[in-house]
């Protein structure tokens, strides 16, 4: 079973995606990271609140030594405004001091979090669905994560971890169960990740992308599939993930609209005039496509972002 939020009366529904929160230690970066925060909940008012991943920093050598503290300070502001929110995480998480379900676990103690440890038979922890129900109670969108590791599980394969087999059977799975085969069209939906499929390369490669590209695509080194079964299961319209902090723009790829973050931490890497910020989703009932734009860190709404013309285009 999956968890059900509702849209507006008005009938919208808004998501503030925030992504490489870093969170640490309480320090100043941190404290300012909060403060973008607050501003972006209050401006924005969303009905769900995503973290796509690396909340908080636990690498090797971090100063971060009381994880659960870090990740109680990280989401505070969310749950301090009693607003839905959803975690998936990333790389930098669990890689010290605490594991993902010791993490998960504190996740599910906060009252507003509508997060869940998903199935324990598939990888990852974090798999699962919300549904989302317009102002007359019937399906709108559906919302998927997805546990997209963090290091290669294989020593002669180097960097990131992908989507596993299983975890895209369940997906697919997923899928099916909540568009039978005797429904009309497909109920549409957006997939939340941390890590980017190697198909955000090729849609900058040949596609019209809106927003900047400051560093590469750091995927997997190999092609897990997710893109292919998105395509396969035909109800996904967009996906949204971060872990690139310096990359914010977005496309459409076979007809699936891809999306970055816009980095929301600011103890972590990014760079000169590049303001940290949030991305916005917004969905309208009755329409299978969304609205998105940034929200930065002196208040700025982004609505037009530079357009990147491709080299190989066909």
């Amino acid at each position: 079973m999956s968890r059900r939020l509702s849209y507006r009366q008005d009938g919208t529904f808004t998501i503030v995606q925030f992504t490489d929160l870093h969170w640490k230690t309480g320090t100043d970066a941190d404290r300012s990271t909060r403060k973008l925060m607050e501003l972006v909940l209050d401006t924005e008012n969303p009905d769900l609140v995503v973290f796509t991943g690396d909340v908080i920093y636990t690498g090797h050598n971090t100063d971060c030594e009381d994880p659960v503290q870090a990740f109680n300070d990280a989401v505070a502001a969310v749950e301090e405004r009693s607003i839905p929110w959803a975690v998936i995480f990333g790389n930098h998480d669990t890689e010290s001091l605490i594991t993902r379900k010791e993490l998960m676990q504190l996740i599910l103690s906060h009252p507003h979090t509508v997060t869940e440890a998903g199935p324990e038979e598939i990888y990852g922890e974090g798999n699962y669905t919300i549904e989302l129900i317009d102002s007359k109670g019937k399906p709108a969108f559906n919302l998927y994560f997805l546990d997209s590791g963090s290091t290669s599980p294989l020593e002669h394969v180097p960097y990131y971890n992908w989507v596993r087999r299983d975890q895209l059977n369940w997906l697919a799975g997923e899928s099916a169960r909540l568009n039978p085969a005797d429904q009309a069209e497909k109920v549409p939906a957006l997939a939340f990740f941390h890590i980017p499929v190697q198909e955000y390369q090729q849609m900058w490669d040949t596609q019209v992308c809106y927003g900047n590209k400051f560093e590469p695509v750091c995927s997997a080194p190999v092609n897990s599939g997710l893109f292919t079964t998105l395509l396969e299961m035909g109800d996904v319209v967009g996906t949204f993930c971060g872990h690139d902090h310096v990359n914010d723009y977005h496309g459409s790829l076979y007809g699936i609209r891809l999306c970055y973050g816009r980095a929301t931490g600011i103890n972590t890497y990014g760079r000169d005039g590049f303001q940290r910020g949030a991305r916005v989703i917004r969905l309208t009932e009755g329409e299978k496509d969304f609205a998105t734009w940034l929200r930065l860190e002196d208040g700025t709404a982004v609505t037009e972002q530079p357009i990147h013309q491709p080299e190989n285009a066909k």
